[in-house]
Formats: C-alpha cells, sequence, structure tokens
C-alpha cells in the first residue's frame, strides 16, 4: 500500500459541491470543478491494498482499485489510467453515476468510513482526457465480419467498442436523434454534463464504430433484413417500458412518467427546445417513487423554479448506518442518503415541512388515489401510511398538494411492440425481460441479448460488465475459437446479497 497508516490518520474527504444557491441557476455538474485532484491524492492513501479486495467481487467489471489506487498516491496518472480502462470503458460514465457498491465492500467500510473509491476512479478518467492518456484505438486488421448493435446505452457501446477494437465492423442502431440512451436524455445534465459522454462517442467513431441514429429497428429498420445483413446482431435495448401506478384519477392531466419528463429538460439543455411543455415552474410537485429516477425530477423540478417538491417512498426511512442483521459487509446497505438533489430541495424548503423530512422525502407511504380540481387536471393526492409488509395503518390517510406529478416507479423490460422482438424471433421470460442463454445468445442464432432488456433493470456499472461480457461472447462465435476479450460476468450473476 502507498500510506500503510493513510487509513488511521486521514479522513474520508468527497469531492465537494458547490453551493446550492449557485448551482440550481444552471444545468452544470454539482460538483465544484477542479476541487477533487487537490485531495485525491490522500484519499488514495487510505487504500490499505487488502489481500483479499473485497471491492473486486462487489464491482461487476473487477476493477483493480488497489492497483489505482495506489498509482495515484505516486502521481503515475498513466499508469493508473491504464489500470482502470483495463476494465472499465467509460470510467467517467461510472465516476460520477455509480452508486459504488465497491466502497460498500471496501474492508475499511467494516469498522470506518469507505475509501473514496468512485472520487478516485473519477478523477483518473478525467486526468486521463485532460492528459491524453485515453486515445483512439483501431483494430490493427479487420476480420471481415459485422455486429449490429440494437441500443445505445451503457451496454450497447461498450459492447461495440469492444467488438470494434476486436477487429470487427460495428454499426449502433439508436432510435433517438442522438445516442447514448438514458445517459443522453435520461440522466440530467447536474449529473453528468453531456460533453464526457460526446467525447466517448467521437474515440468510438474514430477507432471505427458506426452510428445509425433516428432509427428503430423492426419500425423503421426491418428487424429480419437487419439479422440478414449482419453476421451477428446484440440486442441492448435496455428495459424501457415503464412500471405504472393504476390507481383512481390516474387519467388526470398533469400526471406523467418519469422518462416523459426527464428527457425533455434534457432537451432544453441540449438546445432542441427554448423550454420544456412539461415544466414545473411554479407547481406543486409530487414524485412518487424514492429512487435515483425520483430524485433526478425532484433536483430538474428545483431547476425549473417549482414552488414545492415533494418525493414519496414507499419504503421506511432506513438507518443511518448498515443493519448488520439485514445487510451483513460487504453487502450493499440500504442507508439513508441525501443526494444532490435532496440536499437542493431541502435547503430551499421547497417541501411543505408538515409533510415532508429535512430533504423533501415522505417515507413509508403509498399512494391510494389522485384528486382532480373539477376541471380534468390533479390537484392533490390521497396517501397513507403503510408497514414493512406495504399494508396500510389504519388512520393513516392524509392528503397532499400537487399539481404536478412524476411517476418514478423503475422499468420492468423491453419495449415488444415496435416489431424488433418478432422480428428476430426472439423469446420473453415471465417477468418480461429477453430470453438468453449461459452465453449470452437467444434463441435465434447469431442474436445475442445484453444489458437491462435481458437482466432487467439494473446499474450502470452491470450495464457496461454486460457489455463486454456479451461482446467476448459475439467474438467467439464470429472466430469460431475462444475469445481473448474479458468477460467480467456472465448472465446470471447478480449482486451479492445477505
Amino acid at each position: 500500500m502507498a500510506d500503510p497508516k493513510g487509513f488511521l490518520t486521514t479522513p474520508r474527504e468527497e469531492w465537494p459541491r458547490r453551493p446550492v444557491a449557485e448551482r440550481v441557476r444552471d444545468w452544470d455538474e454539482v460538483c465544484v470543478h477542479g476541487a477533487l485532484l487537490p485531495i485525491i491524492g490522500a484519499q488514495a492513501d487510505r487504500c490499505m491494498d487488502c489481500g483479499v479486495p473485497f471491492c473486486h467481487d462487489a464491482c461487476p467489471l473487477g476493477n483493480l482499485v488497489p492497483e489505482w489506487n495506489e498509482l495515484v498516491s505516486r502521481e503515475d496518472w498513466r499508469a493508473a489510467a491504464e489500470r482502470l480502462h483495463a476494465t472499465n470503458n467509460f470510467p467517467e460514465f461510472t465516476g460520477r453515476l455509480c452508486p459504488a457498491p465497491c466502497e460498500a465492500g471496501c474492508v475499511l467500510a467494516i469498522n470506518q468510513p469507505a475509501v473514496t473509491i468512485k472520487n478516485v476512479e473519477c478523477a483518473v478518467a478525467d486526468r486521463a482526457w485532460e492528459e491524453g492518456f485515453a486515445p483512439p484505438a483501431p483494430p490493427d486488421r479487420l476480420s471481415g465480419r459485422t455486429v449490429a448493435v440494437i441500443g445505445s446505452g451503457p451496454t450497447g457501446l461498450a459492447a461495440a467498442q469492444q467488438l470494434t477494437r476486436a477487429g470487427h465492423t460495428v454499426a449502433v442502431y439508436e432510435r433517438d436523434d442522438r445516442p447514448g440512451g438514458l445517459m443522453r436524455y435520461g440522466i440530467p445534465a447536474f449529473k453528468m454534463e453531456k460533453r464526457h459522454l460526446e467525447r466517448r462517442l467521437a474515440q468510438m467513431r474514430e477507432e471505427g464504430t458506426k452510428f445509425r441514429t433516428s432509427t428503430a429497428v423492426g419500425r423503421d429498420v426491418d428487424a429480419a433484413e437487419l439479422r440478414a445483413r449482419y453476421d451477428a446482431v446484440v440486442v441492448a435495448t435496455g428495459a424501457t417500458v415503464w412500471r405504472e401506478l393504476p390507481v383512481p384519477g390516474r387519467e388526470l392531466a398533469g400526471i406523467h412518467q418519469a422518462m416523459e419528463y426527464l428527457p425533455l429538460a434534457n432537451r432544453v439543455c441540449e438546445g432542441d427546445l427554448e423550454s420544456s411543455p412539461l415544466s414545473a415552474a411554479g407547481r406543486h410537485v409530487v414524485v412518487v417513487g424514492g429512487g435515483d429516477t425520483g430524485s433526478d425530477c425532484v433536483g430538474t423540478a428545483v431547476r425549473q423554479g417549482a414552488a414545492t417538491v415533494t418525493q414519496l417512498d414507499i419504503y421506511a426511512r432506513p438507518g443511518a448506518v448498515r443493519d448488520e442483521d439485514a445487510e451483513p459487509w460487504p453487502t450493499y446497505p440500504k442507508v439513508y442518503r441525501v443526494s444532490a438533489s435532496h440536499e437542493e430541495a431541502g435547503a430551499l424548503r421547497r417541501a411543505p415541512e408538515v409533510e415532508a423530512d429535512a430533504h423533501a422525502r415522505v417515507f413509508a407511504a403509498s399512494t391510494l388515489r389522485f384528486v382532480g380540481d373539477g376541471e380534468g387536471r390533479v390537484s392533490s393526492l390521497e396517501v397513507v401510511e403503510v408497514d414493512a409488509g406495504r399494508r396500510a395503518v389504519a388512520g393513516t390517510e392524509r392528503s397532499l398538494r400537487a399539481d404536478f406529478v412524476l411517476l418514478a416507479l423503475g422499468f420492468s423490460g423491453p419495449e415488444c411492440g415496435d416489431g424488433l422482438v418478432t422480428g428476430l424471433g426472439l423469446t420473453l421470460e415471465p417477468r418480461g425481460t429477453l430470453s438468453r442463454g449461459a452465453d449470452f445468445g437467444t434463441a435465434a442464432p447469431g442474436v445475442f441479448a445484453a444489458g437491462d432488456a435481458a437482466r432487467g433493470q439494473s446499474l450502470i456499472v452491470w450495464a457496461i460488465a454486460e457489455g463486454r461480457a456479451v461482446a467476448a461472447a459475439v467474438d467467439g462465435y464470429l472466430t469460431g475459437r475462444g475469445s481473448r476479450l474479458p468477460a467480467p460476468i456472465g448472465p446470471y450473476d447478480r449482486p451479492m446479497t445477505a
């Protein structure tokens, strides 16, 4: 290890955020630009270089965390970037968007705050771009084989980059006008500015990957014809079927899905729209759903000038520390976390104090019905407190003012009504995801399924790991021999749980 006493002498220090009053006036990333490098060397020193580094196993990519921590401590940024990119195609994405299961698995986290692995990763990735340590890596020769990747989210991009670098000719098909999937139009710019995505896409184009945007396979291009034109096809469309809330009053105007709302805000940032047609400005906003997408809606509504913002979570408020009995180390614990968006809503008092906690959240709350204003628009919603089994607690019903409601309840699987699934001859699992075998292959020869479309809704780090793993499977299929590409996970691998 770089400093044998670093974990004893140096406290955990995270990337500082800009003042709330400043950052809610723009859509730039919330953290202070340039403030990470002065602190990251000492934070890397806290890594204990454990004999059995559980951070490796907690990360589906198998990131070589102790290695690049030591290199950062020695300020060997080139070597650190090489070790980081050896397992992760897009560390600048995960360094900003991943919830860091590696930190939950850090051995230091048994009795101290974990090493700031995510911040170190982001610092290395950004320094690699600044210093030119991440040049395009085109193949030395072409294999003569062609691959179509359907979907340009993190899974599709990782698979495409790996296969392109292996010498195959790859075309990525994306139904939106720009590549990036949810990273483009689902993730707000204040969490990840799109320049990071554009920079990586430019690298991929220089390596030889082709992008076919505004092209929905199954609608604009016949799926069967596409399969006939390519030697292999990777389906990485993501899980884009959003979950509904079938309660009375759902038909009222003013109730929208999160993925109807967030893309429009992102398009304003892209310059496509002058203002969003679904704006929270001046509205009393309630976000139904306690996850990251709901948090993104909170931050977006605050920036649009909402009058109040409240987020509902059906789960009870978790504790401040890990429950060792229910979620022992090194599993990822459910603890009370305050995102930048929650911090903003709380600091600006954008939630009615009698209805939410200090960070605009109401826990253990289930929506009973939406109530209209008599003219077809939602004016409030009725909620009830629920117990650990999600059963209503009698006598706890109450009404929340809401003239703008956002549903952020997650996603159930890929869309199946556009001709892609039937055109390729794919089958579905009972839970709505694409069926596949141990080699990521589907029932259709030469067609592979990866990412959330087959795994179900998951984390960005699992999506990239799926992309790398399916690339190895496709490479082996095309060459007829074992692939030399890394396969960090199998299709049936799952996060560690108690």
